[in-house]
């Protein structure tokens, strides 16, 4: 199996099947490190946890993380930025190509966000018109519908 053109190094049980099932991610491979963006999965939701700082050295393997959970088949993929306090360019387009991602597959993408400047770039240039965004990963993880139509608890 290849992913852009690349072997995958690590195939990857469906959320949902127990976390003993999942192997961990590979170092050095194409999978990006959970020791650098942090997955937890509360059923078939995912919340892939960003860093302090998202720039152009970073944001490839941000969208990684986020495509990743996505392939792995999540309905739901909230993105923790509560720590984040700067995001370029290159953050936002990762977050626009997995949210297009999200689209295509069926699944519901949220930010949580609570730095004002973050918010404030994400104002400017739509972000928050693409995919909502709210002020903690609780909140986030509660306004995702389920699978029935309701919303997750």
């Amino acid at each position: 199996m290849q992913s852009c053109g690349m072997p995958l190094l690590a195939t990857f049980s469906p959320p949902g099947s127990g976390d003993a099932a999942r192997p961990k991610p590979l170092k050095g491979g194409l999978d990006v490190s959970e020791e650098r963006f942090p997955v937890s999965w509360y059923g078939q939701t995912a919340v892939v946890k960003w860093p302090a700082e998202i720039d152009i050295t970073l944001a490839d393997d941000a969208r990684e993380a986020l495509l990743s959970v996505l392939n792995q088949g999540a309905i739901g993929l909230v993105v923790d930025m509560t720590a984040t306090t700067f995001c370029d360019s290159a953050g936002i387009t990762a977050l626009g190509r997995a949210a297009r991602r999200a689209v295509a597959t069926g699944a519901t993408m949220r930010l949580a966000v609570a730095s004002p400047s973050v918010l404030r770039v994400f104002s400017l240039v739509g972000i928050d018109r693409l995919i909502d965004v709210h002020p903690s990963v609780e909140e986030a993880r509660a306004s995702l519908p389920d699978q029935t139509g309701g919303l997750v608890r």
